[in-house]
């Protein structure tokens, strides 16, 4: 049996709905993302095909709506090979448990975020102060514990590959947490960008719930070390992506990607940092 912590997400309900909760965009053939509330979570694998990995585990009690959407995205309900996790925030690994619970898999991780993961440290508590809008002002009650995966959870592989994500490979993109990880594939220029930057201001209730899209950095409250964040934006634009699944938002491509990219890393302090605060 899987240990618990003393502290779940069993009795966090956080009732914050896009108008895109609910629904999947196929970005390739084998790239699909589904929003879970406010926060996408990816399907790897081509429909039909029983060789399928899931990327983060969205909010508290989705469990049930998670399974659904790979059943109807893979024609099957069978499990995934794996389970891949950007970070180890409430909103990624909300239904991390029960879906473990269910499907014993392996959950892969970087190394520096699997103390997040193994019940050894808990992240910062969120912080209100960041910017005006809804969702930052109620950061603070978010869980911001740790959580304890240890039986299932493995150390992502020192050579950068992604485990059945052939042609995959994994990059350290710290900042948002300390061993925050984006996935890309060189051949399409295709980019799981986690919460390195997002593509809704995700600090104001108002734009998440209608999915304004803009470019923006890493969910305010949350972020651990502005300095790295920017270092990390830098580095995926040295990628070149192509087409950019974020953990919140919508999907961004082309010239509209690349030059977002560009005016977020030009006006990071302007456009990311929390008023009148300095990089750490």
């Amino acid at each position: 049996m899987m240990k618990h912590l003393d502290s779940d997400f069993s009795d966090t309900h956080l009732p914050f709905y896009s108008v895109n909760s609910g629904t999947g965009v196929e970005v390739s053939e084998d790239l699909y993302y589904w929003t879970n509330q406010i926060v996408n979570v990816c399907f790897y694998g081509i429909p039909g095909s029983k060789e399928w990995v899931l990327i983060d585990c969205g909010m508290p009690h989705s469990k049930n709506k998670i399974m659904e959407a790979a059943e109807e995205r893979f024609g099957h309900s069978g499990k995934p090979r794996a389970i891949v996790l950007t970070h180890g925030h409430f909103d990624h690994v909300g239904s991390l448990e029960p879906l473990i619970e269910e499907w014993d898999v392996p959950v892969y991780a970087h190394e520096l975020e699997i103390p997040y993961l193994n019940g050894e440290r808990d992240y910062p508590k969120g912080d209100p102060t960041v910017d005006g809008g809804l969702v930052s002002e109620l950061s603070p009650i978010y869980p911001h514990h740790g959580i304890d995966v240890s039986e299932r959870l493995e150390p992502l592989p020192a050579n950068e590959e992604v485990p059945f994500m052939t042609g995959w490979k994994w990059v350290h993109t710290p900042g948002h947490t300390t061993g925050h990880i984006s996935l890309y594939r060189k051949s399409d220029g295709a980019l799981i960008a986690g919460d390195a930057f997002v593509t809704v201001k995700q600090e104001s209730l108002y734009r998440v719930v209608l999915q304004k899209k803009e470019i923006s950095g890493p969910p305010k409250y949350f972020t651990m070390d502005w300095k790295a964040a920017k270092h990390s934006v830098a580095t995926l634009i040295q990628l070149n992506p192509q087409v950019a699944v974020t953990g919140h938002g919508e999907a961004m491509a082309g010239k509209e990607l690349q030059e977002a990219l560009s005016q977020l890393l030009e006006r990071f302090e302007e456009i990311a940092l929390p008023a009148n605060r300095n990089q750490q």
